[in-house]
């Protein structure tokens, strides 16, 4: 087995949590039931994508702070909330509030932009101010501020019985520092090294080039290396990489074979540039975890991490994830050179 510099110490992973629309509740719990399992096994983190619209969590933070109760070490991430579906004060009090109840282990992810389908959705979302509203960077600035207790109030004091607070309450101190940005182009990653942020790397970046060949590896490694030249902590600045990962190891030939269908239908949209964000896709890793180690050892951005959280694919069974997550924790992450939290 090959041998790296950077051992990996942090092992998480990342799930969407698809539910069936007429059994929803069923869903959530075994989302709820794959973290826990999660912690079991000695993952430092767990992860939650949002789906607005779709068969998937709408609100990781409320899936999250349920998790909370029902975990005690794991730490707790969104990969990544869309900020142009959310108010950055309301959605700093939710988190503020998740972060208190789990003792400190909210780790959220966000990202800008305007919101997918945009045209369809704004009437219902921004009724009043659809064309006003800014999906910039400065959306989540105004979040990181909220977050690290700048005021979002001129007021504050005793008004009848009640008592008013200048900055969002709950406060909780050690949020700012957990605060990451889900980025895919050189200026994500220079903006969040700027303002002090951690950073999300995942299975898809943005092609700088115009024209090919493209080699998914190098643009993630200049995404991270860009970040940590801007951020104050310098090589020491958190980097945690997402890729697609399936280790096989006990499957069994059924869930070899879904798995190897599920990476062979999507691997054509890795060979070039997709839409006209021009997004490149990374290929799913599939094997065995010596396998997956050897190929994740030979990845240019892997190398400069030493944190992940693997993305679990979108459309499998929940005993799937079972063997896939017992999978990274038992023989993938130690071949990584990892070793599980107590």
């Amino acid at each position: 087995m090959p041998s790296t510099d950077r051992p990996l110490r942090k092992l998480g992973f990342l799930t969407i949590g698809l539910f069936d629309p007429a059994q929803p509740a069923r869903g959530h719990e075994s989302t709820l039931e794959i973290i826990e399992l999660g912690e079991r096994l000695g993952f430092d983190s767990a992860w939650l994508r949002h789906r607005h619209l779709q068969y998937g969590i709408s609100s990781p933070v409320a899936v999250l702070a349920a998790a909370s109760q029902r975990t005690r070490r794991i730490e707790l991430g969104t990969a990544v909330t869309p900020l142009g579906w959310e108010n950055p004060l309301r959605l700093a009090e939710d988190l503020a509030t998740v972060d208190v109840l789990s003792g400190g282990r909210l780790n959220p992810g966000v990202s800008v932009g305007p919101p997918m389908h945009y045209e369809q959705v704004r009437a219902a979302l921004y009724p009043d101010t659809a064309d006003e509203e800014d999906f910039s960077y400065e959306r989540v600035r105004r979040l990181l501020d909220l977050v690290r207790g700048k005021p979002a109030s001129d007021f504050s004091g005793t008004e009848g019985f009640e008592e008013f607070s200048q900055v969002v309450q709950p406060h909780s101190p050690g949020l700012g520092r957990r605060l990451w940005y889900g980025g895919a182009s050189l200026g994500s990653a220079r903006w969040a090294g700027e303002h002090g942020m951690n950073f999300l790397t995942s299975s898809v970046v943005r092609a700088q080039q115009p024209d090919g060949p493209w080699d998914f590896a190098a643009i993630q490694l200049a995404l991270i290396r860009e970040f940590r030249d801007r951020h104050p902590d310098g090589a020491a600045a958190r980097v945690s990489q997402g890729l697609v990962v399936i280790p096989t190891d006990s499957a069994s030939p059924r869930q070899r074979a879904t798995y190897e269908a599920y990476a062979a239908r999507r691997l054509p949209r890795t060979s070039a540039p997709q839409g006209p964000g021009r997004l490149l896709f990374a290929p799913d890793l599939v094997g065995t975890s010596q396998e997956i180690a050897e190929r994740l050892y030979e990845h240019a951005a892997f190398q400069e991490v030493d944190e992940v959280a693997f993305a679990l694919p979108f459309t499998f069974e929940h005993e799937d994830y079972v063997q896939i997550l017992t999978d990274m924790a038992t023989r993938l992450g130690p071949a990584l050179g990892w070793k599980p939290a107590a």
